[in-house]
């Protein structure tokens, strides 16, 4: 068995990628795909550890894009995008444009710190840092809210401080979905659509549909049918909308570690996610063939 969706401490999980890699070797993983969010720093920590332990670890990321303008104007909100690399490490220039996303997100985080400044919250972007250490991202100041008593629940920190619509709001400058999509197979990667049950209007067949045709001429050519928030309704969806469209098929877990102690790597939550060696295969094929 694989996953395709994990994440170490250089974005917002808790394992270093060397202790990523020991644990999926624990957990009887043949390979892991490290997604780490826009960055690449978790993946080339792990090769050395991989490639002497003998466990196929895939290039990998994740993207953060903003879809279209909602009808009544209102910002879009974030819709993530996984990058893989089966065969070859992305080339210099996508890890250049990529470096720029982190600049972005820096900007974010001051701004995001005044505002929370201006509400009453008593925090300081340093020691958001401490918990974020290599990327520092709103489930770091989830985590700090928590903490100071701010909140009692990190789901709550995001409902009043963090998430698009809530107090504390900072637009981040992200790149469009479509472009997105266009980078990461100008690069020579695949490009899949990520836990589409988290994507407005993501169990609805039919406006899932309306969003994968529009994507396709941009160069879409996956969707991440298995994921540990995927129930079985939704699996089957996604896998038929991949199917019609002749979609590759992406999955895994989205571990996180001690984050989301309940999404066990390679199996997600109560061994919901199960992803076989054929998906992987099928992947290094379409990017042989391209």
């Amino acid at each position: 068995m694989i996953d395709l969706h994990t994440h170490t401490d250089q974005s917002d999980g808790t394992l270093r990628p060397a202790a990523l890699v020991e644990r999926a070797l624990e957990s009887g993983l043949r390979a892991i795909a490290i997604t780490d969010h826009d960055n690449f720093d978790g993946y080339d920590l792990a090769e050395p550890a991989a490639r002497e332990r003998g466990l196929d670890l895939i290039c990998g990321i994740e993207l953060s894009t903003r879809g279209s303008p909602s009808h009544d104007g209102k910002r879009a909100p974030s819709v993530h995008l996984l990058g893989y690399f089966p065969e070859e490490a992305p080339p210099p220039w996508f890890r250049h444009w990529i470096r720029g996303m982190l600049d972005s997100r820096h900007k974010r985080n001051v701004a995001l710190v005044a505002k929370l400044r201006s509400l009453g919250v008593d925090i300081a972007l340093e020691e958001v840092q401490v918990v974020g250490r290599n990327l520092t991202a709103r489930p770091h100041f989830a985590q700090v809210l928590l903490r100071k008593g701010y909140v009692s629940t990190l789901q709550e920190a995001f409902d009043r401080y963090l998430a698009d619509d809530a107090a504390a709001a900072v637009a981040r400058e992200e790149p469009a979905l479509e472009e997105g999509v266009r980078r990461i197979r100008e690069a020579g990667g695949i490009a899949s659509l990520a836990h589409p049950v988290r994507i407005r209007g993501g169990r609805d067949g039919a406006e899932l549909a309306s969003l994968l045709e529009s994507l396709v001429p941009a160069g879409l050519n996956a969707i991440e049918v298995y994921h540990s928030e995927h129930e079985p309704q939704d699996v089957a969806l996604y896998a038929s909308l991949a199917r019609e469209m002749d979609l590759l098929v992406t999955g895994g877990s989205d571990f996180h570690g001690d984050t989301k102690p309940e999404i066990a790597l390679g199996s997600g939550k109560a061994g919901n996610v199960s992803v076989e060696d054929a998906v992987l295969e099928r992947m290094r094929e379409a990017v042989r063939t391209t």
